[in-house]
């Protein structure tokens, strides 16, 4: 395929107005000729430059590098490349441009032929380039620092967490010491109560023998649940030794002992099914107290509470419904929490909020576990289950 030379501009036209600047000069820099492009860019016409030497054109600085560099560079190797100089606009003006040239031999001496091209462009992305570079820069030692930071703050709260198990295992511990030291000299108050009991007394001795006695036996239970809480909270959990127990007589000798702990409350035993349960019966008390306490504490006195124990084909099930106040949605998740309590009423019969703890504890030691359900309709009723039953 041909190519019209006539549609292309002559040579003249060529060299004036290339897309950078040109410049021909002697050995020792003075100009033999130059092109528009140079011109516009230095803001001299090309008349005024020629006869000028190309390093007058320069800045100081240009000027010590022309002749310490690029010069010498020129006359050794005969070629330099993007060799960067500052040069003086006739308006005092510093127009920064990259120089590549070539020396050139001809009959009449070396000939130097320079193009100039023009740094505005390449400038701008040098110094977005070293901007983006030191924000980079900066945003890595942001980053390294975030990352001492988190590795110091992981440090310390691993050591504030080790510190906290340590004084909770401490605490815990002195609260099973204390627990099982205070139970010789309550025993002794009580068997003391008990003997002063047998004389004869006045009616306002006998009561105050009646609240010593009482008194002793919530102390002995808030140290009995104390002693379990320990127990659970180091690891230890609540010790069992069960056995094949008839249920539903166990559960009735449990309620009339508890009729004697609770004289104002009616309390009714409900019963299902036949046989016989595996269970420890001192922990089955404990927890049918508990529960029964706890309807005491937060239940309608003037409203029996039922004790309801169903033997069914692969679980028994003891339960405790009293009528009182709803249990809030939002409290039944952590009820069976140690310290946690049904209401902020406070209450003669429970003072420490281990009582459902404690429940829980014993049902899980069996295999089993502690629902709860209470709605103004059908009151609150906790439901305790046990797996294994022997009929």
């Amino acid at each position: 395929m041909s190519t019209d030379l006539s549609l292309l501009p002559d040579a003249q036209a060529l060299f004036e107005h290339a897309p950078c600047a040109l410049v021909v000069t002697k050995e020792d820099g003075t100009i033999l000729r130059s092109n528009q492009t140079f011109s516009d860019w230095i803001g001299f016409d090309a008349p005024a430059l020629i006869g000028r030497r190309f390093q007058d054109l320069l800045t100081m600085g240009g000027r010590i590098f022309h002749q310490t560099h690029w010069a010498p560079l020129m006359q050794m190797q005969g070629s330099v490349a993007e060799v960067k100089l500052d040069l003086v606009n006739q308006d005092k003006r510093t127009v920064t441009m990259l120089l590549n040239g070539v020396r050139r031999e001809h009959a009449s001496g070396a000939i130097y032929e320079l193009a100039l091209f023009g740094t505005t462009d390449r400038d701008k992305y040098e110094r977005e380039l070293l901007s983006a570079r030191k924000i980079a820069e900066s945003l890595l030692l942001e980053k390294t620092a975030a990352e001492v930071a988190l590795k110091r703050t992981q440090a310390e709260l691993s050591d504030a967490y080790e510190n906290a198990q340590r004084r909770a295992l401490f605490a815990e511990q002195m609260v099973a010491i204390v627990s099982h030291d205070l139970k010789n000299p309550l025993t002794a108050i009580k068997m003391a109560a008990d003997i002063l009991a047998r004389g004869e007394h006045t009616s306002k001795e006998v009561k105050i023998l009646g609240h010593i006695s009482q008194s002793a036996d919530r102390a002995e239970r808030m140290i009995a649940d104390l002693l379990d809480f320990a127990l659970a909270r180091v690891g230890r959990g609540i010790a069992i030794t069960p056995a094949s127990v008839d249920l539903h007589a166990f559960v009735s000798l449990s309620i009339d002992e508890l009729r004697i702990a609770f004289p104002d409350a009616t309390l009714l035993h409900q019963y299902s099914g036949s046989g016989s349960a595996y269970f420890d019966a001192d922990r089955m008390q404990q927890i049918i107290g508990n529960l029964v306490a706890n309807s005491v504490a937060y239940g309608d006195m003037n409203q029996p509470i039922i004790i309801t124990s169903r033997l069914e084909e692969d679980q028994a099930v003891v339960s405790v419904r009293n009528q009182g106040a709803v249990i809030p949605t939002s409290l039944i998740a952590t009820l069976f929490e140690p310290m946690t309590r049904g209401t902020e009423t406070d209450s003669h019969v429970r003072s420490v909020g281990l009582g459902l703890f404690i429940v829980k504890e014993i049902a899980r030691s069996h295999g089993g576990d502690v629902s709860v359900r209470s709605s103004t309709e059908d009151g609150t009723t906790f439901a305790v289950h046990f797996p294994a039953i022997h009929i």
